[in-house]
């Protein structure tokens, strides 16, 4: 399996090469401090795409004692599974996936039998000026240990067009530049102010076509104020049209768009026991509706599919390659986050 440690790169205003692998009160951030906290609050994710057949790594932000983590959404997009490590302690947890924005790349995990935790100090990001220090600190490079790279604000409020290795890609907007050397692995990983208190979430970064990242160092941030922001919303439970809470249905095919002209998806491969290949689903399948909703593509379908819960059963109609047309019901199972 191939292994990649998880970074957006900006697109836009400089040329790039391809992407190699609220209030606090509202996300819970109080810890028992009768006995010694464990770690320094900034964790290691290690995700499994078992249906890419890859490994990929990022980093997170303990925000309770117990276990809940802030991330981006692109560290754990595509997961089938997570484990998030504590540095320097050999302690590694099981963790699920609370809920995520994917357009505003955030995401909340909750870890597997997790106490005493320490957390990151949070600070206010809306104190940042130009010029001010901070410090990036990360999962560089994906080895498991956090390293620290040091730079500037050298701008507020900027607007980024993000790829990442699963060829998604998004504009985000109201980041934190800095010259801080951000490096792949340091995904969701804090962007912290002088006095060490978290003003930003790293998400992306910039290269220079044909020079290695580090010869750049400009990386971008998400405010934390924004992101905790987001957190809030789906510790709530508040899903919206941005936000997702719980888990994520999944049908089980991999689709493309029909080249023969017309609408719908095309089936090019079923997921070994998933709802798909239980209902008779097969390569080649073109998919025209799920539910009362028709398909035009496969960006529809995928829509269609996740705003559904796991579990619920819906109907799918499809042509077959032999040209009939065909109904097959199904329950959708919990699938990887989007």
């Amino acid at each position: 399996m191939t292994r990649a440690s998880r970074i957006r790169l900006a697109l836009g205003t400089l040329a790039v090469v391809a992407a190699v692998a609220v209030a606090a009160a509202a996300v819970g951030l109080a810890r028992d401090t009768s006995r010694p906290a464990v770690g320094g609050g900034v964790v290691v994710i290690e995700t499994s795409l078992g249906f890419q057949g890859a490994h990929a790594a990022g980093t997170g932000m303990v925000l309770t004692s117990s276990g809940r983590v802030l991330t981006n959404n692109h560290v754990i997009r595509g997961a089938t599974d997570i484990r998030v490590v504590v540095p320097k302690t050999g302690r590694s947890f099981p963790a699920k996936v609370v809920g995520y924005d994917e357009p505003d790349d955030v995401a909340i995990l909750q870890t597997g039998g997790a106490s005493n935790l320490q957390t990151v100090p949070l600070g206010d990001s809306e104190t940042l000026d130009p010029g001010e220090r901070v410090r990036a600190l990360g999962n560089a490079g994906g080895t498991g240990s956090l390293r620290a790279a040091s730079g500037a604000v050298t701008g507020l409020d900027r607007a980024i067009t993000v790829g990442d290795d699963q060829g998604g890609s998004e504009r985000l907007s109201d980041m934190i530049e800095t010259s801080a050397d951000v490096q792949p692995g340091d995904s969701g990983g804090p962007l912290m102010d002088a006095s060490g208190r978290v003003v930003g979430m790293d998400t992306a970064a910039s290269v220079t076509r044909g020079l290695p990242q580090s010869a750049t160092g400009t990386g971008f941030a998400i405010p934390i104020n924004t992101a905790l922001s987001i957190a809030g919303q789906i510790v709530r439970g508040d899903a919206s049209a941005r936000v997702h809470v719980g888990g994520t249905a999944f049908l089980g095919v991999e689709v493309v768009q029909n080249t023969l002209g017309g609408s719908g998806a095309v089936v090019t491969s079923v997921v070994p026991g998933s709802p798909a290949d239980a209902a008779g689903l097969t390569p080649g399948d073109l998919i025209t509706a799920v539910g009362d909703q028709a398909v035009s593509s496969p960006s529809q379908l995928t829509d269609i599919v996740a705003a559904r819960k796991p579990g619920a059963s819906v109907s799918a109609a499809y042509v077959d390659p032999q040209g009939a047309s065909r109904t097959a019901s199904l329950a959708l199972a919990s699938g990887p986050p989007r």
